[in-house]
């Protein structure tokens, strides 16, 4: 369970960072995601996912 809360203040971190040194771009980008259909969303999400659990697997072994 500390595994998963570390992994979701990462993502906090990550994503603060992210809006505080570039606040232009991620508005472009929260518009453009805006702009994009739900079926390219939906298989971009689950190919991010895949990644991450064969990332998780090779760290973790």
């Amino acid at each position: 369970m500390s595994d998963f809360l570390i992994a979701i203040g990462l993502v906090f971190v990550i994503e603060g960072l992210v809006f505080a040194a570039f606040p232009g771009a991620a508005k472009r980008a929260m518009l453009s995601v805006l702009e994009t259909p739900e079926h390219l969303l939906r298989i971009v999400g689950i190919a991010c996912a895949a990644l991450g659990v064969v990332v998780i697997w090779l760290v973790r072994g």
